[in-house]
């Protein structure tokens, strides 16, 4: 199987994903500013979740450019990974709509660290793939970034019933680390000539 349908088909499960948040933004009552006071919670919790689904489409993009072909496996893994995406609009609307409170901000927690967990997967699945010569784990190196993330999640979750907004400054810390531009497949693929579009 090309790579091409894997491509197309999780792109627009991440579209949809996107689409369902944006649905959760309910227009208010009223014409004055005041009136959108209320969606202050919703609207950070969609703009957080945006810059996630976005981080994710991102790297998903690149790792699968290292992908010489799809096998049986990959496919699965890569259902893994978008099965927990589909869940950051329940999450997301829920945290938002409840200003940022204990249980939905560590349950957020636990979406974002099984989402990392199985992107994960599905990358070590493709290294696998790929054999000895894996140009993912050569481009991966020691992967301080992905080794870390779930640490951070997990703490977070823990945190958030302590200190709802220090896990919510995790959450943001680790969407920022993610939002610097990770180089490391590109060098990787121009290393061997393959285009890293």
């Amino acid at each position: 199987m090309g790579k091409g349908r894997l491509e197309a088909f999780s792109d627009g499960v991440m579209a949809i994903i996107i689409t369902i948040m944006v649905l959760e933004l309910k227009v208010p009552h009223g014409e004055r500013l005041d009136a959108l006071t209320a969606l202050i919670p919703v609207f950070f919790s969609y703009v957080l979740s945006f810059v996630y689904v976005g981080i994710y489409w991102n790297n998903h993009h690149h790792m699968l450019h290292t992908a010489q072909k799809v096998t049986g496996p990959i496919l699965w893994a890569n259902l893994h990974l978008l099965f927990w995406l589909s869940l950051f609009p329940f999450a997301t609307g829920w945290m938002g709509e409840n200003h940022f409170a204990a249980v939905p901000s560590a349950l957020y927690g636990g979406v974002l660290f099984m989402a990392t967990v199985a992107y994960w997967i599905l990358q070590e699945t493709i290294v696998a793939s790929q054999g000895d010569n894996s140009l993912l784990r050569k481009a991966l190196g020691r992967d301080w970034k992905g080794k870390s993330s779930p640490v951070v999640y997990a703490v977070a979750m823990v945190t958030a019933f302590w200190s709802p907004s220090l896990a919510q400054g995790l959450y943001v810390l680790l969407a920022l680390v993610w939002l610097i531009p990770d180089r490391r497949i590109e060098k990787a693929l121009a290393g061997t000539g393959s285009p890293a579009s």
